[in-house]
């Protein structure tokens, strides 16, 4: 286990590198320039530019910067989004509530989806059953972004249960009640998602004869069900619910732009419309990051849920 952990690292910190790379090469290929202001004028910009490397060739540029980031820990300097303060700096001021809004979204999401996916499996092929299928299908279906737009308009506008826009303050329960659109919006797909893949599980695992087995020895449904069935049901579902984190973290770039939230995402949109290069490559690593680390957690994780599964060593 231990070797494959040190391997499956590797092939982590690997992956980061790559796409490190393809970042920084897309980003400094885009059209304009970082220092492409009218109030500058063009001998500044060009003092700029040789002072930053940009007027060297592409893989010069490359070198000082991950020169910059191995020798220096030095990710750039952001120039036009906060200019003058350092790239990650900027992003780990925007972190805080992106990672509060997707957390409570799946703090949401994961016992709602499933709770509807235990019963849909129990009542299946009933009303109950038809219904849920049908809200899975809107789930999925239906982009966060669009459900963000609907909550803001009927609850938000129309009832005026809640603020349309995000509005900071420093009582907890006013942050809580400002990000409960948003959180409501990024939860609703994956509890959709949660749903509909346990209900398959389950309703395969029900069927077989190790439940029937559960039954005969005295156990109710609803004890099988606990002990057994979501016990077989978990391996799939960790492959589904842990990468959910980064694919509700991606979608929250629409949302956080609608609600006008200081978080990742709308950084993210920002720092590209001005061509903020060293800013954006830091948020895309930030991105990559996240994916790879929670697809390293689902790979561990198995060996953790079934004692059977044996990965990376021979079986002791």
């Amino acid at each position: 286990m231990r070797r494959y952990i040190v391997k499956r690292l590797c092939i982590a910190f690997i992956t980061l590198f790559i796409i490190l790379t393809v970042a920084f090469v897309v980003v400094r290929l885009m059209p304009g320039s970082v220092y492409d202001d009218p109030n500058l004028s063009a001998s500044v910009i060009a003092i700029l530019e040789k002072k930053a490397h940009l007027n060297e060739p592409i893989y010069v540029q490359y070198w000082y910067f991950m020169k910059g980031i191995l020798l220096e820990n030095d990710w750039g300097t952001s120039v036009k989004v906060e200019p003058g303060v350092p790239a990650f700096q900027v992003l780990l001021s925007k972190m805080p509530v992106s990672l509060a809004i997707n957390l409570l979204s799946l703090v949401i999401a994961i016992p709602l989806g499933m709770a509807a996916g235990i019963l849909s499996s129990i009542k299946k092929n009933s009303k109950t059953d038809i219904l849920i299928s049908f809200g899975v299908i809107l789930g999925i279906s239906v982009p966060s972004f669009v459900f963000a737009s609907l909550l803001q308009y009927i609850l938000g506008y129309k009832l005026g249960w809640f603020s349309i826009l995000y509005k900071p303050t420093t009582s907890f329960l006013g942050q809580l009640y400002s990000i409960t659109l948003p959180v409501i919006a990024l939860a609703l797909t994956p509890v959709a998602t949660i749903t509909r893949y346990l209900r398959g599980e389950l309703i395969e695992v029900l069927n077989s004869e190790y439940m029937t087995l559960a039954r005969t020895k005295g156990l109710t449904q609803k004890q099988a069900i606990l002990r057994h069935a979501l016990r077989n049901s978990g391996i799939p579902m960790v492959n589904v619910i842990i990468p959910m984190f980064a694919n509700v973290l991606g979608g929250s770039m629409v949302v956080e732009r609608l609600f006008s939230i200081p978080g990742v995402g709308s950084l993210m949109i920002r720092s590209i419309n001005a061509n903020d290069h060293s800013l954006t490559i830091a948020i895309l690593i930030f991105y990559a990051a996240i994916s790879i680390a929670t697809m390293l957690i689902v790979d561990l994780s198995y060996g953790l849920i079934d004692p059977r599964i044996r990965v990376g060593g021979k079986e002791k």
